[in-house]
């Protein structure tokens, strides 16, 4: 990668549906080379996929939550990552070190939606202890993270 990757990435962070046509009169390089370096930037696993980023808010979606889950013995991950794959209100799922097994991120529309969340969670084979903290306010959130000039570039 080098600092017209960089440029390329910045352009599709910004909006993943820009042609190589604008993005090539951005940066001042030419359609099929920009189309070339997005190809490799593919290929290399760099740029895993192309979405839409859907305003939770607009469709009713206030609440977000993170639920700390700690399980009694990891022959019960299995069981509850596949169902918790399966919740449509379960937005992240992460496995940590620490206190507890897994992080999630909800979110749902009310206190009352969250409180079924919580309670499926709960329910689930092998969950010993969870602790819910709610989202007051989002003060930044990045769907992706560009690679950093000074490090990531050499």
């Amino acid at each position: 990668m080098d600092t017209i990757d960089y440029q390329i990435l910045a352009c599709l962070k910004e909006n993943s549906r820009e042609n190589a046509t604008n993005i090539g009169s951005k940066i001042n390089l030419s359609t099929s080379a920009v189309i070339e370096r997005i190809k490799k930037l593919e290929n290399a696993g760099i740029i895993q996929q192309y979405t839409t980023i859907i305003n939770q808010s607009a469709l009713g979606r206030d609440l977000t939550a993170f639920i700390y889950v700690r399980v009694e013995h990891p022959k019960f991950n299995e069981g509850f990552l596949k169902l918790i794959d399966e919740n449509p209100s379960v937005a992240e799922c992460h496995y940590i070190a620490g206190d507890f097994d897994f992080i999630l991120k909800v979110v749902t529309k009310t206190g009352k939606t969250l409180e079924e969340c919580l309670n499926f969670v709960k329910s689930i084979e092998g969950v010993s202890l969870t602790r819910t903290s709610v989202v007051l306010s989002t003060n930044k959130c990045e769907v992706c993270l560009l690679p950093d000039t000074k490090t990531d570039l050499n």
